[in-house]
C-alpha cells in the first residue's frame, strides 16, 4: 500500500495556539512509518540550547520567526525569518534566540529505534555506582530526541542523563 501525502500541520497556527508564552517543542512529526522527524520549537527571548554536539544526524534549522544565532565554536550564524542553516553532525552548536524570541524548525533523518546490546568485547561500562565491568553491560542507545532535556522556562539544555531540572534556572523539565 502507498502512503498517501496530506497536510500535517499549519506551523503559523500552531504558533498562534501556543500563546506568546509556548515554549520548547510546540509540535513534532508523529506518523507511522517515517523516515524523517520535523519539531517545532519556540524558545522565549534571549533564551537557549545550550552548546552540544550530534554525532549521527545531519539536522535542517528553518527559522520561521523571531531572531537568533547558531554559535559554532568562534563564529554566530544569523538566524532571521526564512533562513534555514545545515547542521553537520558531528558540528558542535548551540542556539540562542534573540530578544524578540525564536520559532524554528528542525528536520532530520529519524532515528533508528532503541536497542539494546552487549557492549564489545574488552569495553568497560560503569554502573551507577561507579564499579566497572567488562563489555555486555551496556545501557542501551541514546535517546531519540533531545528536547524533553530543553528547559521549558530558559531554553537551556540540562545536561547528565534524565534531568528533573534545569541547573540554570530550576524549572521542572518534561513533566517528569
Amino acid at each position: 500500500m502507498n502512503a498517501v501525502p496530506r497536510n500535517l500541520a499549519v506551523l503559523a497556527d500552531a504558533l498562534a495556539q501556543a500563546g506568546p508564552d509556548g515554549r520548547g517543542a510546540l509540535w513534532q512529526l508523529a506518523e507511522q512509518g517515517r523516515e524523517l522527524d520535523a519539531n517545532l520549537v519556540r524558545l522565549p527571548p534571549d533564551a537557549e540550547v545550550g552548546e552540544h554536539q550530534e554525532d549521527t544526524l545531519d539536522v535542517l534549522l528553518v527559522v520561521l520567526a523571531g531572531s537568533g544565532v547558531v554559535v559554532t565554536g568562534e563564529t554566530a550564524l544569523p538566524l532571521a525569518p526564512t533562513t534555514v542553516t545545515w547542521l553537520p553532525r558531528t558540528s558542535r552548536r548551540a542556539v540562542q534566540a534573540g530578544p524578540g524570541g525564536l520559532a524554528y524548525l528542525t528536520v532530520h533523518r529519524r532515528r533508528p529505534g532503541l536497542t539494546i546490546a552487549p557492549a564489545p568485547p574488552g569495553t568497560v561500562a560503569r554502573d551507577p555506582e561507579g564499579g566497572e565491568s567488562e563489555g555486555g553491560e551496556s545501557e542501551g542507545g541514546e535517546a531519540p530526541c533531545a528536547l524533553d532535556r530543553v528547559c521549558p522556562e530558559c531554553g537551556r539544555l540540562a545536561e547528565g542523563r534524565a534531568p528533573k531540572f534545569c541547573a540554570e534556572c530550576g524549572e521542572r523539565l518534561g513533566g517528569r
